[in-house]
């Protein structure tokens, strides 16, 4: 798959074992793998065990997705476009975070963290309160001029079904179900709005544990900021010490922008329109009710 295209799919008779131990493993919080990375002849293959393959070139540019038989092609995409994709991005030489972002006036705002901290549900409270979204996860920043700029990703947002039902009006398009997880991914359109032209980083809030009593803002300095980017940023080689290097060098530009901030409020859907206005007016804009 190119950047522009749909993956070319092959259907194997099973995922047979691999010669190799893989260099890397994310796993999930009991320890079970999620996804295994390997080196192969001419790149690289990334493995969602009873899933899919994924086969990529050296340079990223080409991903050819290897299905499970019985998957849907529906589970192969959004894998490709959740987790593929941005780990292909990041061996081309481009900055991709675990983030969401949405449109601030002609800036954008991100939110970073880890799963659970509210990134999405931020992403889909602003954009369906008329701020539109950028991306939902797997945050693209190009450097512009003296700044960064937020490139849009693909027209969606995954939730779970406590924020679906809070936040999502009933006429919003949901994606066919995936086999993998009970997660709804809502499709823009309507009251779901979605930018697709590249927006101005404004401000990068990193999100607290929701611990907070009321909402705070906490600006932190490059170091702080630094050690937080690289938390969450998608590497496929974190081996490749040429490309870690010329990596950590990019964030550190970004981390020293002086932009970054902690974020934390307390997690109660009710809560929500009140720390979109304090959002919004800490970020410089007018916090009307919307």
């Amino acid at each position: 798959m190119n950047k522009a295209g749909s993956p070319v799919l092959r259907v194997p008779s099973s995922q047979t074992p691999l010669p190799e131990a893989p260099f890397h493993t994310w796993k999930f919080p009991d320890d079970t793998p999620w996804a295994e990375f390997y080196r192969e002849s001419g790149g690289y293959r990334l493995r969602f065990p009873g899933l899919a393959d994924f086969s990529l070139t050296a340079d990223g540019n080409t991903v050819t997705a290897i299905p499970v038989p019985g998957v849907s092609e529906g589970t192969i995409q959004h894998l490709y476009l959740n987790q593929v994709l941005p780990l292909s991005l990041s061996k081309q030489g481009k900055l991709v975070f675990h983030a969401s972002a949405v449109e601030f006036g002609s800036g954008a705002l991100a939110f970073i963290g880890p799963t659970g901290r509210g990134k999405s549900t931020l992403a889909a409270s602003f954009a369906i309160s008329g701020h539109r979204f950028l991306t939902d996860d797997g945050l693209v920043l190009a450097e512009s001029g003296e700044g960064y700029d937020v490139l849009p990703s693909h027209p969606s947002i995954r939730l779970w079904h406590d924020s679906e039902k809070q936040l999502i009006p009933p006429d919003v398009k949901r994606a066919t179900p995936l086999c993998y997880t009970t997660k709804a991914r809502l499709l823009s359109g309507g009251a779901l709005s979605y930018c697709d032209s590249p927006r101005a980083l404004r401000r990068a809030y990193f999100l607290g544990d929701g611990t907070a009593k009321k909402i705070e803002f906490r600006p932190i300095n490059p170091t702080e900021a630094l050690i937080e980017w690289v938390r969450f940023c998608f590497l496929l080689d974190i081996e490749e010490q040429p490309l870690v290097a010329a990596h950590f060098d990019h964030v550190a530009r970004l981390a020293a922008q002086p932009i970054h901030f902690r974020l934390d409020f307390p997690r109660h859907y009710r809560d929500l329109h009140r720390v979109r206005r304090a959002i919004i007016e800490h970020a410089g804009g007018d916090p009307s009710p919307d």
